[in-house]
């Protein structure tokens, strides 16, 4: 594990209540694997399930700390990023209160300020979602 709780929001540029990532548990090359727990007071849990715009917001704020990780270890300021599109987005089931999410991200292409990403999301071990997605950055200042 990389990184926990408050660590991790010096790798996003979200904050609370937007958070939908508290564990960074690997950042190498091309692929990030982060963990979520979802607690009653998340924003996106409705009827004690996890909602699809947190899945969707967990795929992106996935990538997104991938990104921010990178930046850290070379003491780079981290970039806002902005879902263009979203892709083939599939949810096959959707989490209750207390699971805990596992989101692979894995970055397909980059092309100057646009990162073309494949997100899956696994609750015990099972595979919830999965969608593609096209994210800009805004470059740094």
């Amino acid at each position: 594990m990389i990184a926990q709780g408050e660590e991790v929001l010096k790798l996003i540029p979200q904050r609370p209540p937007i958070v939908m990532v508290d564990t960074l548990i690997s950042a190498a090359d091309k692929k990030t694997v982060s963990g979520f727990t979802i607690k009653e007071d998340n924003i996106f849990v409705e009827n004690h399930i996890f909602q699809e715009p947190g899945i969707i917001e967990n795929i992106a704020q996935s990538a997104a700390m991938g990104v921010g990780y990178v930046c850290s270890i070379n003491n780079q300021k981290v970039p806002l990023g902005f879902i263009g599109a979203i892709k083939n987005l599939q949810i096959f089931s959707l989490p209750a209160v207390n699971s805990e999410i596992r989101t692979e991200i894995q970055v397909d292409y980059e092309v100057f300020e646009a990162t073309l990403i494949t997100g899956k999301v696994f609750c015990n071990e099972v595979l919830i979602a999965q969608a593609e997605m096209k994210i800009f950055l805004k470059p740094n200042e």
